[in-house]
């Protein structure tokens, strides 16, 4: 059975204030993780699995389902917590995030038996060029389903990642849709100090895409843009989603220190009770 999606933008917003709060509780109890990227991701991914992509959490490897690949594998937590809500396993098992033995590894992998998992991740700038082959083969065996890829903008200071833009654009892949974290941050700061990635709507054109810019903490522009990449044909489609690197928490917001750190118990308690 498909999962129903939702359309009430406040039932959205209310399920990303569950994701971002589980995002918090698992991180405290690891005792570590990247916080920012997944706090900022939340509203991206909830209006993906719960508006946008065709999936079933109770048949994780249905064949007709859409394919979303996690390139920056580090924000795990914010995938791990949608994925609880939607049903793929129980919630009380976010708490095991990168303990030993746990499903839940620091960085998603296929191998851990983590039901709803399509790469695994860990190695930056390889997601799109996975995400390609995957829209080729979909190609060539006629199947009606899209691959999602989301990547870092710091990521895409990857030589790698444009390779993989340059055949999407030659093999005319429709049926792949990119997305871009567009926070402005990476680990050692902003993007624009560490390694300039501007004009990056010029840039992705130019490489024969289809680009639309949303603001990606607005679940009513994330939908509207996703529908308006869904409707070009003979090109592949980048959605650029402007996010706070830790939206939710004012205290944490647009501080890159958080990219790779976790709250303290009490932190959490803190956040939890800022969230918007």
């Amino acid at each position: 059975m498909v999962f129903q999606k939702i359309n009430e933008i406040a039932e959205l917003k209310n399920i990303s204030y569950e994701v971002r709060k589980d995002i918090i509780c698992m991180l405290a109890e690891a005792g570590s993780g990247h916080t920012g990227g997944s706090l900022g991701l939340a509203d991206i991914f909830t209006c993906l699995y719960f508006s946008a992509i065709n999936h079933d959490p109770e048949n994780p490897s249905w064949k007709y389902r859409d394919r979303l690949i996690l390139s920056i594998g580090h924000v795990a937590p914010v995938l791990y917590a949608t994925l609880a809500n939607a049903g793929y396993f129980p919630k009380q098992e976010l708490l095991t995030l990168r303990k030993f033995g746990s499903r839940l590894q620091g960085h998603p992998g296929r191998d851990h038996g983590l039901p709803g998992i399509e790469l695994s991740a860990g190695s930056l700038g390889q997601g799109l060029s996975v995400a390609v082959g995957m829209a080729i083969a979909a190609k060539i065996d006629s199947e009606n389903h899209t691959i999602y890829c989301i990547m870092g903008d710091g990521e895409i200071q990857e030589g790698s990642v444009w390779e993989a833009a340059m055949s999407a654009a030659h093999y005319k892949l429709d049926n792949l849709i990119g997305i871009i974290d567009r926070n402005s941050l990476q680990i050692d700061g902003r993007n624009s100090d560490v390694m300039e990635i501007e004009p990056l709507t010029k840039k992705w054109r130019s490489f024969g895409w289809f680009v639309v810019e949303c603001n990606g903490n607005d679940h009513s522009e994330i939908i509207s843009a996703i529908e308006l990449c869904k409707s070009q044909c003979n090109m592949p489609r980048l959605l650029i989603a402007n996010t706070i690197m830790g939206k939710g928490v004012k205290e944490i917001e647009n501080d890159y220190h958080w990219h790779g750190k976790a709250p303290s118990k009490q932190q959490a308690a803190q956040f939890i009770a800022m969230l918007e």
